[in-house]
């Protein structure tokens, strides 16, 4: 689907701060009063705009802390649905957040979630590495998330004293 200008900027900011409230983002566009909720509209039918989400950083909340794995998966494609069929099979288990077609040494990129490595360890071993398509897995744990779609977690302030030396 071909977007205005206008439609495009709309999405461009939102995809920075969904919670702009629409009459901010009606003067930023340049657009009049009710315009931007016909747009959102437009753009949430044809699927552009999927879901307004939060960005939690939860290794801040105790006791929710929790492991997050990035997982290559080599896979043996099947006849009829190629990689897609694999790939539904996968984000269908609750653990998995994301899963990514990818060029290169392995075919799919998995993000798993899980509240321990223990968790995670059994999801691949118990239920991806037994699917029939599975070839390999390559599992690697976040250890700190430094950036995550654009926003920067635990951003340190500069120190601002003046250095005095001997």
């Amino acid at each position: 689907m071909h977007l205005t200008d206008k439609e495009l900027e709309i999405v461009e900011i939102l995809e920075k701060d969904a919670r702009i409230p629409i009459a901010d983002l009606e003067k930023m566009v340049g657009l009049k009063a009710g315009e931007a909720e016909d747009i959102l509209a437009k753009l949430e039918e044809a699927k552009i705009i999927v879901r307004y989400a939060s960005m939690i950083d939860w290794s801040k909340v105790e006791g929710h802390e929790g492991v997050t794995a990035m997982i290559d998966v080599k896979v043996t494609p099947k006849r009829g649905v190629g990689f897609d069929g694999v790939a539904e099979r996968i984000y269908r288990f609750k653990e998995v957040k994301s899963v990514y077609l990818m060029s290169g040494a392995y075919d799919l990129s998995v993000i798993v979630e899980g509240r321990s490595m223990n968790e995670v360890a059994r999801f691949v071993s118990e239920k991806l590495s037994t699917l029939e398509s599975v070839i390999s897995t390559t599992t690697h744990f976040i250890l700190k998330k430094y950036k995550h779609d654009g926003t920067v977690f635990e951003q340190q302030d500069e120190d601002k004293r003046i250095v005095v030396s001997p």
